[in-house]
């Protein structure tokens, strides 16, 4: 097959759950078939980030991307029009003349529109594409949803509500300009089939690791480490350690007084004042390789309250053998079981005992890492959840292809 990928994420280096997701599903489709890609960068790649792309993609482009501010003209119009905001105010033209001169240009038997994310993300602009299938590839909906039942404010939950409303009415459209789509869980697959019903073929692919990169000795363990590996510039992320700084984190420091909790990943315009920083939390910054500060730590915690998917962050520590308490919403989407794999908890008291528990039991964790070691690499192989994708698309394109011809 001939592919064109269009994504919202630049997918070199391979460092948060959005990048990693294109990369891996890229690269995978791309063993055996010829992938184009379009894609928007929030800062411009280097050569050496751009090199490590073209190893798998036939041609690459590069669209700056449009960063959303509320406060900008065109974001304050979309208050009046029928999609959220913040889909108006990102819109780029140059992506929209891109993809019209390639289509011109080439030919391609399917076109993949990376979202990641609720805006629908590169799906607008392959809705007038001609002549060939059309899917899009996560659109990730339920952190809106989410973020709806969290809220406690009135004046939130309903500017929520109505960009909940204007959202499922601006993903209607889109999905009936689609010839199909997939998603990273069950959960999304059943919000999506709630807006649209209609039939449209929906597919699970799950986020996943590569084994190979797991395998390596990253150094002793750090007695009475904690963990959470997520950029603080995620809302998701940001909101799971407020929740586990103001209400957990004192509870296992009263019966662990020494226990350090490392925070890695982007701090950049995150309001971290906001946080109940005290001593023993380690705000890491980015780190170019993640996995020795994951590696080192005897418990990866995931805290999360909102968001959607599958949690690449507790996949990433269950290869490394680190074991995880993690909230339901953390879990979400993956096949693991609490006791076996993971720890379950939701309440901040059941939370702290569980982490507190791990980290007086050796044999526990040992136990949980073997497990989740053994089932990173049975079901959440980048390499199988690569062909499952390439199947699913190869479908989409004989049933185009039947519907065309006859």
């Amino acid at each position: 097959m001939r592919v064109l990928a269009i994504s919202n994420w630049f997918p070199w280096p391979p460092d948060c759950g959005a990048r990693m997701r294109i990369h891996y599903l890229l690269r995978e489709i791309a063993r055996s078939n010829e992938v184009t890609l379009l894609s928007f960068a929030r800062e411009h790649p280097s050569d050496t980030d751009i090199a490590a792309v073209k190893a798998y993609c036939q041609e690459v482009a590069i669209v700056p991307f449009r960063p959303y501010d509320p406060r900008r003209w065109d974001a304050l119009l979309g208050f009046f029009l029928p999609e959220p905001r913040f889909v108006h105010a990102t819109y780029s033209t140059e992506m929209e003349r891109l993809v019209q001169e390639w289509m011109s240009r080439d030919e391609f038997d399917v076109v993949v529109a990376f979202a990641i994310g609720p805006s629908g993300g590169t799906a607008p602009y392959v809705r007038g594409v001609q002549g060939v299938p059309r899917l899009l590839e996560d659109p990730e909906l339920s952190i809106i949803k989410d973020r709806i039942s969290l809220q406690s404010r009135w004046y939130q939950r309903t500017r929520l509500r109505l960009t909940w409303w204007k959202l499922r009415r601006y993903m209607a459209g889109l999905l009936r300009d689609m010839n199909a789509c997939t998603v990273s869980s069950a959960k999304e697959r059943d919000l999506l089939t709630s807006i649209q019903p209609d039939g449209l073929p929906v597919q699970v692919i799950p986020n996943g690791v590569d084994p190979t990169l797991y395998d390596d000795d990253f150094g002793p363990l750090e007695p009475d480490t904690l963990v959470f590996p997520g950029a603080m510039t995620y809302r998701a992320n940001f909101a799971a350690m407020a929740f586990f700084l103001r209400e957990v984190f004192p509870l296992i420091l009263r019966q662990r007084p020494g226990a350090k909790l490392y925070i890695t990943g982007k701090t950049d315009g995150v309001p971290v004042h906001r946080l109940p920083l005290r001593e023993g939390v380690v705000l890491t910054g980015y780190l170019q390789d993640v996995r020795p500060r994951i590696a080192r730590s005897q418990v990866c915690v995931v805290p999360m309250t909102m968001g959607g998917g599958t949690r690449l962050k507790i996949l990433e520590a269950m290869a490394l053998g680190t074991p995880v308490v993690s909230t339901s919403k953390g879990a979400e989407g993956l096949d693991v079981r609490s006791g076996e794999e993971i720890l379950i908890a939701d309440d901040p008291e059941t939370f702290a005992a569980q982490v507190v528990r791990l980290l007086e039991d050796p044999a526990l964790r040992e136990r949980l890492a073997q497990n989740g070691r053994r089932l990173v690499r049975e079901r959440y192989d980048w390499r199988e959840i690569g062909r499952r994708f390439e199947a699913f698309l190869e479908q989409v394109v004989a049933e185009w292809n039947d519907v065309d011809i006859n």
